[in-house]
């Protein structure tokens, strides 16, 4: 039997490694699980918002974060750039925020290693191991049971904690045993994209573009540049309009590949590889529930993607921080019933819900008139404020 830590976070991705930090910062004894070593890959469009980096820099990464950069692994983000059905664009210029931070597009190999060594240099113990269930006591979540591997061995162990902190990821062991079947994401309100890197493409520097097409709305393609032409490249849809299209994601990104203005830029042909899909869950449902007896979700195990760009790491990363007050609070009362931890459903709702509610709003529209999209952007060419949103929502 494992010693009874305070905090267990599940997952140590951006907001499971966040909440680690925050809690190990305040002197709390965390334990952070991951079924992978770090770093290792993500699937994920790579866009990192300025909103991110702050939180980083608020943890402790600033110097993290511009080695990062030195070494090319954060490649620094100076526009953006929509381009409509009819080829209408802005192009939008891009500066620091109001706390000074930049934005940049990171493949997820490098991000995510950044604040999961920030967590344990802050005093969290990290363990590979893959989360089986919750353990449950008298209807309370006392820690989780994991599968470890350890020369060879495997073995399942149970690892024990006043509160745990479900952050693995959209197809999350934590929330799918929590949760009541009825309060599971629907197809409505979730999304699936395809995500690919590619060499040899004449790319626009420092840029991420966004290609909002008839074909896969409500959705977008999007090229965003890596430097030394090379891009993160990909598309996604919403997962029931994707259903009913009956179509393959490869073969809509080769068609976009193939459009005049993409194709004209690719070298050779390009060399497309590392390429994958994944679901998204958006935070725009209503029902989900983040708090239970003995534990809490974040990121995308609770679902906070914004539904019209599919980004979560901000979002996600928001929802770490109010995860940790709230947790850092009934650690201190000693009390981590529901009773206790029922604010943080509450937080959730009142700092994350109204923007996402409102995006899906927006999606709705788009996908009933998607001329308005043309018009938009038409209209928008004098006012890049459009696009600058656009990122910020990643």
């Amino acid at each position: 039997m494992e010693k009874e830590k305070d905090v267990i976070v599940v997952g140590a991705g951006p907001s499971g490694a966040t909440a680690a930090t925050i809690l190990a910062q305040q002197g709390h004894d965390v334990l952070l699980l991951d079924r992978q070593n770090f770093p290792r890959d993500k699937i994920c469009g790579d866009g990192i918002p300025s909103g991110v980096i702050s939180i980083m820099n608020r943890l402790g990464m600033k110097d993290k974060i511009q080695a990062a950069e030195r070494r090319g692994e954060f490649n620094l983000l100076t526009q953006v750039r929509l381009i409509s059905p009819k080829g209408y664009a802005i192009n939008a210029p891009l500066s620091v925020n109001a706390e000074g931070a930049k934005s940049y597009v990171a493949p997820r190999m490098y991000l995510d290693a950044v604040i999961q060594e920030q967590a344990v240099e802050s005093g969290a113990e990290f363990i590979q191991a893959q989360a089986q269930e919750p353990i449950l006591e008298h209807g309370k979540v006392v820690g989780i049971r994991a599968k470890t591997n350890s020369h060879g061995r495997t073995k399942i162990v149970d690892f024990r904690s006043r509160l745990l902190i479900g952050a693995d990821g959209v197809t999350s062991v934590v929330a799918r045993h929590l949760r009541p079947k009825e309060k599971q994401h629907v197809d409505s309100h979730r999304a699936i994209a395809l995500r690919a890197y590619i060499e040899d493409i004449e790319e626009i520097p420092n840029t991420a573009e966004f290609y909002l097409y008839e074909e896969i709305n409500p959705g977008y393609a999007w090229i965003f540049s890596l430097g030394n032409n090379r891009a993160n490249i990909g598309l996604g849809m919403r997962l029931d309009q994707f259903r009913q299209a009956k179509v393959k994601l490869k073969d809509l990104l080769h068609h976009f590949l193939d459009m005049p203005d993409i194709k004209k830029r690719l070298k050779n042909g390009g060399n497309m590889h590392d390429m994958a899909t994944w679901q998204l869950s958006f935070g725009s449902q209503n029902n989900l529930q983040f708090a239970f007896d003995g534990a809490l979700l974040v990121g995308d195990a609770a679902g906070f993607i914004n539904p019209i760009t599919g980004g979560g790491i901000h979002n996600g990363m928001i929802s770490a921080q109010l995860a940790a007050k709230t947790a850092h609070e009934a650690l201190t009362a000693g009390n981590t019933s529901l009773s206790q931890l029922k604010i943080y459903q509450k937080r959730c709702h009142t700092e994350l819900y109204p923007g996402l509610h409102r995006s899906f709003i927006y999606q709705r529209l788009l996908m009933r008139f998607p001329r308005i999209i043309d018009f938009l952007i038409h209209r928008g060419q004098e006012n890049s404020q459009l696009a600058q949103i656009f990122l910020s929502k990643l």
